[in-house]
């Protein structure tokens, strides 16, 4: 099963010539989601391979303008693509509280009526996942008005045992989210494939004299199965182990994680997706306004012992080589900042319309 993922936007604060807003896109056979939507992300859709329309779940990270002001837009955009005719699946939105309200207002100023059904998922966050001063309470924005003009999503609270939000667990994926430390409230998401069924030894099957047929569909499904002989056959006697699936982490704006939690979602993930706005020499600045440097990207990815580190979310002061002007900084000064901590292990930045393959894993 192929999984890719698309950046959209790698930028901070503000879409450049050179750089969108943060935007980025997994697909999974079939299944296509948008991580933040900042400013002009539609458009970047329309210079990109990608479909707007095939977006089936949305994840915000957290409410500063650039992660999510291109979401009504973008909606907007879906909707042209419509049909009144053709019946199309909910659209599963999933952000911090307050985005269902924001949403809902945006739709209702501007007069726009949606073709298609969209369900918000408000993340309630913890006080500890930002500056006291900075914590507000917006469940007074919970009202009846909001609530009848849309089908009514989940509220979800901190699993006290996991401290995590559990979003989706289905046959194919489990999807989290985790908090993070920002400037107001913020949250990472992991993207997890469920284990494969290892596959079916046909020799011992056929040692113990069964042929090909219903009976190996039944154990591979982990049907155990009684012979006429009364000899019991679990699917465990005669599969091998399970194939583990892909784990892709994408943490949104921060200076650090909210509890342990983070680091072992994260653990052994074939690709951790962090921001890094600022360079290492302006490390006091960056924390002071909740956002990472290389230096603290990597020292997470390295705790975390993950494959493959993608930096994102610089400033757009960091430039390539051949656009550098007055004022400027070489962006490829943060990959070298980040390959010094994980011993040279390769850090890749990430690029407008960059697309990284995400391998299958194989039988160990």
């Amino acid at each position: 099963m192929s999984m890719d993922i698309t950046f959209l936007g790698t930028g901070s604060a503000y879409p450049s010539p050179t750089r969108g807003a943060s935007a980025l896109v997994i697909r999974s056979e079939g299944e296509c989601w948008l991580f933040d939507c900042g400013e002009g992300t539609q458009t970047q859709f329309m210079k990109s391979h990608l479909k707007a329309g095939r977006i089936t779940k949305i994840f915000i990270t957290h409410l500063h303008g650039d992660h999510f002001f291109g979401l009504p837009g973008l909606l907007c955009t879906i909707n042209l693509q419509s049909s009144s005719t053709t019946s199309k699946q909910p659209v599963d939105i999933y952000g911090p509280l307050g985005l269902r309200n924001f949403i809902w207002r945006t739709l209702e100023l501007s007069h726009t009526q949606l073709l298609f059904p969209y369900v918000v998922h408000e993340l309630v966050p913890t006080p500890d996942q930002c500056p006291t001063e900075e914590f507000k309470e917006l469940s007074y924005m919970d009202r009846d008005e909001v609530i009848s003009k849309e089908v009514q999503g989940r509220t979800l609270h901190l699993d006290p045992v996991e401290n995590a939000y559990t979003l989706v667990n289905n046959q194919q994926f489990v999807m989290k989210a985790f908090r993070l430390f920002h400037r107001i409230p913020s949250f990472g998401f992991l993207v997890e494939e469920q284990q494969r069924t290892g596959k079916l030894n046909a020799q011992k099957l056929k040692d113990l004299g069964i042929q090909p047929g219903p009976i190996y569909g039944k154990l591979k499904n982990g049907v155990t199965i009684v012979l006429e002989n009364g000899v019991i056959i679990s699917p465990s006697d005669v599969l091998d182990e399970p194939i583990p699936g892909r784990k892709i982490c994408i943490l949104g704006d921060c200076s650090g994680v909210v509890g342990d939690e983070a680091m072992k979602l994260c653990y052994k993930a074939d690709l951790l997706v962090h921001e890094a706005t600022l360079d290492d020499t302006q490390m006091d600045k960056a924390k002071e306004h909740g956002h990472s440097t290389p230096k603290m990207a990597a020292e997470f990815a390295k705790l975390c012992k993950v494959k493959k580190l993608v930096l994102t979310h610089f400033s757009q002061r960091y430039k390539p080589a051949g656009q550098i002007g007055e004022g400027d900084i070489d962006v490829m000064a943060l990959k070298r900042q980040a390959e010094s901590v994980l011993n040279g292990q390769e850090v890749t930045l990430a690029e407008d319309f960059m697309t990284i393959e995400i391998p299958g894993k194989k039988q160990k």
